[in-house]
């Protein structure tokens, strides 16, 4: 009888951030995730800005005898700079540890997991002063993403704001972005305006706090303060919620494509998946985007 392959480690890639509470954010989130997963090795680094940076990470897991990674982004949207930078820095790392491999999960978002945090956002932006749907004919929501000049990543934001929109019974949900494309932040406030609102909720599509949202929060409250007749409020980021722990689960167990899905998170052992393998830096089934 053959005896399984253990299964891979869970390596998480976040973009970095200058900011110190949204890298601890994302270090706090991979401690959770490693308690709730015991037998499971978990790590986590940045891209950029921030430490740890993602080598360390893979060095932590390596010194553990790990010799197979199913990479997890934390992004929410696929494309930008990161597109290219993760497969480059994992290319690197498998040079440093020859004979290691690397299957490459989606992005996170739109979900309808991570659509239910935003609503919820929402609801606590408003003070719970909207019960039901009829009640938010009367407020637009702007999404805010973090803007790239990839512009497929940019009609991702936009996806996200039409599912969010539908059926939730708000006047509209309209997007702009922090940097890099547009409309801006100003602008978009400017547009849902134009389109009719008087009670707007900026909601900023981020996973963890950090630099972009407190630029998102200054620009939408120098906005309001030249436009008092406005009713601008500010919905916060998503957040180490329970719904974004289990989805990073879900993601992992997408790059194991021949594991069922009871098998692959609860226990160290598990069966082989099959990637597409090359040169051991590999894509998964589920997915059309090598991140």
């Amino acid at each position: 009888m053959t005896t399984p392959s253990p299964a891979p480690a869970l390596l998480l890639a976040g973009h970095g951030t200058r900011d110190d509470a949204g890298a601890e954010a994302f270090r706090d989130f991979v401690r959770e995730l490693g308690r709730r997963h015991p037998g499971l090795p978990v790590a986590g680094g940045f891209i950029g800005l921030s430490p740890p940076p993602l080598g360390d990470a893979v060095a932590e897991l390596a010194a553990q005898g790990v010799r197979r990674f199913a990479v997890v982004p934390l992004t929410l949207v696929s494309g930008g700079p990161a597109e290219g930078d993760l497969p480059a820095a994992l290319a690197r790392e498998q040079a440093r540890y020859p004979g290691t491999s690397y299957a490459y999960g989606r992005p996170l978002g739109p979900h309808p997991a991570l659509l239910a945090v935003l609503g919820r956002r929402l609801d606590e932006a408003l003070g719970g002063s909207v019960r039901a749907p009829q009640d938010r004919a009367g407020v637009t929501v702007l999404l805010v993403g973090r803007g790239s000049t990839d512009p497929e990543a940019n009609a991702e934001v936009h996806k996200a704001a039409r599912l969010l929109w539908e059926g939730s019974g708000y006047a509209g949900v309209e997007t702009a972005f922090v940097s890099l494309a547009a409309p801006d932040v100003p602008s978009g406030l400017d547009r849902c305006v134009r389109l009719g609102a008087r009670r707007i909720v900026v909601l900023p599509y981020f996973l963890f706090t950090g630099t972009l949202p407190e630029r998102i929060r200054q620009q939408s409250e120098g906005w309001a303060a030249a436009r008092p007749e406005i009713d601008v409020l500010l919905a916060d980021v998503i957040g180490p919620e329970p719904e974004l722990l289990d989805l990073v689960m879900e993601r992992y167990r997408e790059t194991r494509p021949g594991v069922e899905r009871d098998e692959a998170v609860e226990s160290v052992e598990g069966v082989d998946g099959h990637g597409h393998q090359d040169g051991g830096l590999y894509r998964d089934h589920a997915s059309s985007h090598a991140y």
